[in-house]
């Protein structure tokens, strides 16, 4: 049987680089060229991800850069499943591949126009969203069971992120329901997806620290015949 031994603690890093680096070069690339106003996006929300996304060279280096973070998301979700089971944790891999799939989907089509692009970058941003968080969810569960007891701090610090997420999460249901103003209601919509942005790679990073040193041996069946 084949035997393949390594670092898990890269895929998470990278996946957190490559995010964090995607959405704040666009938003820059729009900036100087004028299709944003200046602000922190974080604070005024002055812009969504989206839209800093959305125009000219920004738009061609988002799809350059998301995709193949996209691959590696999926990747990584694929060795967590491994990391927290001798067998594969099944949902942990269906959860981490419906997230990745729909990241690649939301960055291929943003930017397009039709009603049909619209509904696959909605849907693909959610469902990238919610699956990335239930995956989490998952992995978190799965660690308390075989060992979390050993990093109680790291535990809890991203349990923490994924208390926070959710908060954001519905406080962007809350605004959208309760604020009147449809100008203030992006400004807030923006600056929480931006602070859920930054929350997603700040989990990512703490993951790739659990990781840290560590090795992964994987092994695979020979092949048949």
């Amino acid at each position: 049987m084949a035997r393949a031994s390594i670092r898990p603690g890269l895929l998470p890093l990278l996946v957190a680089l490559a995010l964090l680096l995607a959405a704040h070069l666009v938003w820059w690339l729009s900036l100087r060229a004028g299709h944003v106003e200046a602000c922190i996006p974080y604070l005024h929300g002055c812009t969504s991800i989206s839209r800093a996304a959305r125009h000219s060279l920004g738009n061609a280096l988002f799809r350059l850069l998301v995709p193949p973070c996209a691959l590696l998301l999926a990747a990584h979700w694929w060795l967590a499943a491994r990391w927290v089971s001798a067998a594969p944790e099944r949902l942990l891999v269906a959860l981490g591949a419906l997230a990745a799939s729909a990241l690649a989907v939301y960055a291929t089509f943003l930017g397009s126009d039709g009603a049909a692009y619209a509904f696959l970058r909605r849907y693909g941003i959610t469902v990238f969203f919610g699956c990335g968080f239930l995956a989490q969810l998952r992995f978190l569960q799965c660690w308390r069971q075989v060992g979390a007891a050993r990093r109680p701090a790291l535990w809890r610090a991203m349990c923490a992120v994924c208390a926070g997420m959710l908060l954001l999460g519905v406080a962007s249901v809350a605004a959208d329901a309760l604020l009147r103003d449809r100008a203030l209601q992006d400004r807030v919509g923006n600056a929480l997806e931006w602070q859920l942005g930054l929350l997603l790679v700040a989990w990512y990073l703490l993951q790739a620290r659990l990781w840290r040193g560590q090795r992964l041996v994987l092994e695979f069946p020979p092949p048949a015949g």
